[in-house]
């Protein structure tokens, strides 16, 4: 018996598609032990690096949020400060301002008050020295009318009106 084989692609036979099957289920399993476990145990890896890798930017951008905040926060507290050591500094110049204007006012009464002491000694010495003058030069005329001998009252007062015009021109 000769045994025909009749191959056929669109009509498989029962011991084709039988065989056909058998070799596939055993490509597949001598793949699913020697590669597809490492591919699976790659993808494995890599899916859990991933998962690694977006939790460390998770928590870097959580760190980055918590920095910024207290960036914020010195900021602010750096900004109180300014206004703080601005304030002071301002009061302190107002402070030095109204000192200064004082001790310039003390000085000027000082000053006012030693010129009109001063001018008051000046007024007085000035004063003394017309009395003394005066009276230097009464007892002078005194002295010239009492020297010459005079007759009348009236050369009496003509000789004394002389003797003060010749007293005023020097």
């Amino acid at each position: 018996m000769i045994f025909l084989i009749n191959f056929s692609p669109i009509e498989p036979s029962f011991g084709m598609l039988f065989w056909t099957t058998v070799i596939f289920a055993l490509v597949w399993l001598v793949l699913g032990r020697t590669t597809f476990k490492p591919i699976t145990a790659a993808l494995k890896a890599r899916e859990e690096s991933i998962d690694g890798a977006l939790k460390q930017a998770e928590m870097a951008r959580q760190e980055m949020a918590k920095l910024n905040a207290q960036n914020e926060e010195l900021l602010a507290q750096a900004r109180e400060e300014r206004s703080k050591i601005l304030k002071e500094a301002n009061d302190a110049k107002e402070n030095i301002i109204a000192e200064a204007k004082n001790k310039a006012k003390e000085e000027a009464n000082k000053i006012v008050l030693s010129a009109r002491a001063e001018i008051e000694n000046q007024k007085n010495q000035a004063l003394n020295e017309v009395k003394n003058t005066a009276g230097v030069l009464a007892l002078d005329i005194a002295e010239k009318v009492l020297r010459r001998e005079l007759k009348s009252d009236s050369a009496q007062v003509a000789f004394a009106n002389s003797l003060a015009k010749e007293m005023r021109l020097n």
